[in-house]
């Protein structure tokens, strides 16, 4: 490996990888493609080989026009259910074709040792051009000491016509091992289309 320094003896360029060193890579582990879906189920490949998994979901699109149809999660803890305690905190950006916008805290999003699906986007619209993309990160879903954080960010074209940017975190409050992830839309929508990726998360170590 060849390191180049300045005079003050401060690093300027490192032109080779040492060897040994591994990760930050994104390892694919599924796909599904929504169809008339009621809902999209992750429950298998979720265990201790990946301290984080990420779900990319594109081109969420809800079969019908709803006043709800927001995107959700929820996580399995060992049962067959979909129902993990969860308690999590939620706010949006929006601004309009209208040239509208607003900051808002969605404290009627918000769940407090709930076990119902927590919402991470607002209304997706329902127009043909309308959708939602974005990422929802599980950190160290195998643990059994610590409860499981979770992250997501979704952008949609709402059923406003405003582009709607939301940030979603919280925790799953259980010791049990996460082992599937369920994605659905509120107001029990159908998904109409979109693909979901989940993949796992090799860290730099």
């Amino acid at each position: 490996m060849s390191l180049k320094f300045a005079n003050n003896n401060s690093l300027s360029a490192i032109d080779t990888k040492p060897s040994g060193l591994t990760g930050g890579a994104l390892t694919l582990l599924s796909t599904i493609t929504a169809s008339g879906s009621a809902n999209i189920t992750f429950d298998s490949n979720i265990d201790s080989t990946y301290k984080e998994y990420q779900f990319h979901f594109t081109d969420v699109h809800p079969a019908s026009e709803s006043s709800d149809a927001h995107l959700c999660v929820n996580f399995r803890d060992g049962g067959s259910n979909y129902d993990a305690t969860k308690t999590t905190t939620y706010f949006d950006a929006t601004h309009s074709e209208a040239d509208s916008s607003s900051l808002a805290y969605g404290t009627s999003h918000d769940l407090a040792q709930g076990t119902g699906v927590a919402k991470i986007s607002s209304d997706i619209g329902a127009d043909n051009d309308q959708a939602g993309s974005g990422i929802l990160q599980l950190f160290d879903p195998s643990s059994t000491t610590f409860v499981k954080h979770f992250i997501s960010r979704v952008q949609i074209a709402n059923a406003g016509d405003s582009s709607q940017d939301t940030f979603v975190a919280g925790y799953a409050n259980v010791t049990a091992a996460i082992d599937g992830v369920q994605f659905t839309l509120s107001n029990s929508a159908n998904i109409d289309s979109g693909t979901f990726k989940m993949y796992g998360v090799s860290w730099c170590l």
